[in-house]
């Protein structure tokens, strides 16, 4: 873990004014439900009481400034930006339980050498897929809801994560109290997050991080969910997320980060679960998210491993998956970019496998290359080398 990783967060300025060889056939086919298989352990009640963290690192909330975090990248002619799909702490699900087996220690379920992996990255993005509180009630009627206890959000800082999406249909699972309960944790954390807000506006802001000399944008939305809407989307008096069924307002914030850094990062929450296969009302939107100005798109919710798009030259990774979110035998991985002012100057990906509620690399040579093969086949016009490097096919 990078204790600067913490000191850059807690240094942050706002500029004012501005498987593999051995995967299931509910991975390979998608047929996997979303909800995770419930433990022994249950939810538990605690008092509705919450400390609000002081606002000490002069982040800008409500729409009101620009929130701008330096980094130093690693290596002067580049900057790695990696991404992992859903993760979970919520208790009352077997992967919380086996956490809690093994010593309270995300290090046991997420294996040390796929830290590290993450950790070598200069800027690392989660999805956050579940709110963080000892309050609220889950939404009636909806059959999976997560709520994690606060203190788990130091697991973030050990997955050396830079910053979370909370763009997602379980940020909301205990309505809008623990909601805000999940943004004052991430903030105490020194965390910033995209996707939701107090607000619209802030549910609209844009992170970014000045690294080197790159200003590079993060912007982030959900699409789901498609039918009844369970999560509220943020309005100019509550908090919630922000939606892109209609994708008008993200199209707005996309074209803002654009007018205001180098490069723009969108990760968004789209797709059918349980289907490996991207579709139409995905692909556009993430044409209309690349003609507003984005230079990467990023896509989770499906729990399973989508495709790879190329659009005028950019990449569309339809969706990453579970990275650590239950105990069925998925495969995952870690997306890759290496950018510059020139833009992408390699993208790839690394394979993992999500099994017994652990999340492990993939190191034998040939479940390696099968699934660099599986992506390949799902993808539209990219390949996939022997080493995951991924380019539009000409």
């Amino acid at each position: 873990m990078r204790v600067h990783r913490i000191a850059a967060i807690a240094a942050a300025l706002v500029l004012s004014g501005t498987s593999l060889l051995g995967m299931t056939a509910s991975a390979s086919q998608g047929t996997a439900p979303e909800g995770q298989e419930t433990g022994a352990a249950g939810q538990e009640t605690a008092p509705e009481s919450q400390e609000v963290p002081s606002e000490g690192q002069e982040t800008a909330a409500g729409g009101t400034g620009e929130q701008v975090y330096k980094k130093e990248p690693k290596s002067p002619d580049k900057v790695t930006l990696s991404f992992v799909g859903d993760i979970s702490f919520a208790e009352g699900y077997n992967n919380m339980v086996y956490y809690h087996n093994n010593g309270d220690d995300i290090t046991k379920c997420i294996a040390p050498e796929v830290i590290a992996r993450m950790d070598a990255a200069d800027i690392m993005m989660i999805n956050n897929e579940f709110t963080y509180s000892n309050r609220g009630k889950p939404l009636s009627g909806k059959t999976f809801t997560f709520r994690a206890k606060p203190e788990t959000v130091a697991n973030l800082t050990t997955l050396s994560a830079d910053i979370v999406s909370l763009a997602n249909n379980h940020v909301y699972d205990y309505g809008e109290t623990a909601l805000l309960d999940t943004m004052d944790t991430l903030r105490q954390q020194g965390i910033p997050y995209v996707g939701a807000g107090r607000n619209l506006d802030e549910a609209k802001e844009i992170v970014y991080f000045q690294a080197g000399d790159m200003k590079i944008a993060y912007v982030s939305a959900t699409q789901v969910e498609r039918s009844y809407v369970f999560t509220k989307e943020a309005t100019a008096t509550s908090a919630g997320v922000l939606r892109t069924f209609d994708p008008t307002a993200f199209l707005e914030v996309i074209r803002k980060a654009k007018e205001n850094s180098d490069f723009v990062v969108v990760y968004v929450h789209w797709g059918t679960e349980g289907l490996n296969r991207f579709e139409a009302d995905q692909q556009n939107l993430g044409h209309q998210y690349i003609d507003a100005g984005a230079d990467l798109v990023i896509g989770d919710h499906t729990h399973c491993l989508q495709g790879v798009e190329y659009y005028k030259g950019v990449p569309i990774f339809y969706s990453l998956g579970n990275f650590w979110f239950n105990s069925r035998t998925l495969d995952t991985g870690i997306v890759e970019a290496d950018v510059s002012m020139d833009g992408i100057l390699e993208f790839r990906f690394v394979p993992c496998l999500q099994s017994g509620c652990r999340t492990t690399l993939v190191a034998d040579q040939a479940k390696r290359q099968q699934v660099f093969g599986l992506l390949q086949s799902i993808s539209a016009n990219a390949v996939v080398d022997e080493n995951g490097v991924i380019r539009e096919a000409k």
